[in-house]
């Protein structure tokens, strides 16, 4: 762009040199923009056929698209992906998904990277998919774990996409399955998921991967506190992170204490009993136990059936909540519901209905 399409704006101090590096741009009048935008609008909006062929070619640019239009609510949208992903959906199911979750501040996305990256020089593609919280009042979101994994991120086999949660249950986007679909066809072999971690209700995402890792750190509880979270049940594994320097000792620990409570539980997946691993992010150490763990994992259950099995289960779940999504939007958005609604709830302010007794009288009239 030339320099006489940028200007100073009106508030620039007085003497400001070059120095002041703030310029405004000048827009492009109604002739410029049918210039400059006639080569744009195409790419813009790409066709159902080009962003399969992008994304069956490994065109990232096409696959950040196609992921933005499954995030999408628009209905058209909607309808467009839905297309995409059945073109996608015989080219997909070929990679290993793995779940990962664990307390603020256990070193996830560090983790994520390092474990990353090690993959990456043993042959395989890496797609992670991050999920950061949202803000319960914006509904707004950082996105920052693709800032934090700034080694990753440049990596020419790896591919990164933060979405926020949205505040969904587990912190996982609703969209997160169509996106697993979109990478493995895009030919990545091993799917990586960050979620918020926010405790038990990480159940979600355990129904839609293989392998579910628990990120922990030294500190964090006994065995008795242990046994009492019902996230380390869903669990294949736990790694007890940031195991170096003075900390190692409490790791090894900590990775004992664990090792108890875990005997307590029943394994989520039958035959399977959970390890758990110490392991370094910031030493890379810890990686290929982490890794062979997986491996292990899942050449056991392919073995017993367990992995397709499995697979077949989360289909069924997954139609299950599509159902239940779309009968909650219609319940929803009906214009007679949303009047019944307003009375509903002026009753229940006024102290004059019970909840019970409001619910079971809307849908009556639902019904």
């Amino acid at each position: 762009m030339s320099k006489n399409n940028k200007y100073k704006p009106d508030w620039t101090p007085k003497n400001a040199g070059n120095e002041y590096a703030v310029n405004v741009v000048k827009g492009l009048d109604h002739a410029e923009k049918s210039t400059s935008y006639k080569n744009i609008t195409k790419s813009t909006n790409p066709s159902i056929e080009e962003l399969v062929n992008g994304v069956l070619n490994d065109d990232r640019n096409l696959l950040a698209r196609c992921i933005t239009l499954i995030e999408s609510n628009s209905q058209k949208h909607h309808e467009k992906s839905a297309k995409v992903l059945d073109k996608l959906l015989p080219h997909s199911g070929n990679s290993v998904r793995i779940g990962i979750s664990g307390v603020p501040g256990a070193g996830k996305s560090t983790l994520i990277e390092a474990l990353g990256i090690y993959l990456i020089s043993k042959g395989h593609k890496i797609a992670v998919l991050t999920v950061d919280p949202s803000s319960s009042i914006s509904k707004g979101s950082i996105l920052g774990d693709k800032t934090r994994m700034d080694k990753l991120s440049r990596e020419k086999n790896c591919f990164i996409r933060p979405s926020p949660s949205g505040g969904n249950l587990g912190g996982v986007t609703r969209k997160t399955r169509e996106t697993i679909t979109a990478c493995e066809a895009a030919g990545f072999d091993i799917v990586l998921i960050e979620t918020v971690g926010v405790g038990q209700s990480e159940i979600t995402v355990r129904s839609m991967v293989d392998f579910f890792l628990l990120v922990m750190i030294s500190g964090a509880g006994d065995e008795l506190q242990g046994i009492k979270k019902g996230i380390i049940e869903i669990s294949d594994s736990i790694v007890i992170n940031k195991a170096d320097g003075n900390n190692k000792q409490k790791a090894e620990i900590a990775k004992a204490e664990f090792q108890n409570a875990i005997h307590y539980l029943m394994p989520y997946t039958n035959g399977w009993q959970p390890k758990v691993l110490t392991a370094s992010a910031i030493e890379e150490t810890g990686l290929d136990k982490i890794w062979s763990t997986i491996s292990d994992f899942v050449d056991f259950t392919k073995k017993e059936g367990i992995f397709n099995s499995q697979r077949n289960k989360q289909s069924l779940d997954w139609m299950h909540s599509l159902i239940k999504e779309n009968l909650i939007n219609k319940f929803y958005q009906k214009s007679e519901i949303k009047d019944e609604l307003k009375i509903a709830e002026n009753l229940l302010i006024d102290g004059k209905a019970r909840a019970t007794s409001a619910a079971e009288e809307i849908l009556k009239k639902f019904n």
